[in-house]
């Protein structure tokens, strides 16, 4: 039986490795690890929900963007995952 795609273990980049630490981790993992980041550090916007606030080490995920879209965030992780 194939391993699933997002069960495959991929290399968080280095940016994105401040936030969900350097292993490689499944896709699965990496969106737990980053909406807990997320919620303990209190980065959902509070009028809408489903922006994200970025801070310090995600703007650098987000590709500079200070705020994006719960959508736009799983586009711009996936272009630091190995």
């Amino acid at each position: 039986m194939a391993t699933s795609t997002f069960m495959k273990p991929v290399q968080p980049s280095a940016d994105l490795s401040a936030v969900v630490g350097a292993k490689p981790i499944p896709r699965t993992e990496v969106t737990k690890k980053l909406w807990d980041y997320i919620k303990k550090n209190g980065l959902q916007d509070k009028k809408n929900k489903r922006n994200i606030n970025a801070d310090d080490k995600l703007v650098k995920v987000f590709g500079g963007k200070k705020q994006v879209s719960m959508f736009e965030m799983t586009a711009l992780v996936s272009k630091h995952l190995k």
